[in-house]
């Protein structure tokens, strides 16, 4: 089953995004530490959903982003970022499918995962 696809440099970051989404039965198929882990994942696994953060070390979110585009057409991709100036949070939304804080995890992240789901059955 295709599920989602956490990439974030924070292995506590990866535990609490993984532990959220399993309380709400959301199949996570696997992780990452950086945008080139990343891609060679969405190659592998073709996840639903890639959950993206943006600082990372060598490629970053960013870079990654456009190479799932590229790759993987129907992948839906979230930024998942400390970065929340709503001019930063436009721009993103902009480059993906969702944009949540990680200041709103708890609140936003699995509405935004559920939205895309059903976008695309």
């Amino acid at each position: 089953m295709p599920g989602i696809l956490v990439v974030d440099d924070h292995a506590t970051a990866r535990r609490t995004i993984r532990s959220l989404l399993a309380e709400h039965h959301i199949h996570v198929c696997g992780e990452a530490v950086d945008g080139e882990e990343a891609i060679a994942k969405v190659r592998k696994l073709r996840p639903a959903i890639v959950l993206l953060d943006i600082n990372m070390p060598g490629m970053n979110g960013i870079q990654a982003a456009y190479e799932v585009r590229r790759i993987a057409p129907s992948t839906k991709v979230i930024f998942f970022t400390v970065h929340d100036a709503p001019e930063t949070a436009a721009v993103l939304r902009l480059l993906a499918d969702g944009f949540i804080p990680k200041s709103a995890a708890a609140t936003e992240l699995i509405p935004a995962v559920k939205r895309l789901f059903q976008n695309q059955g």
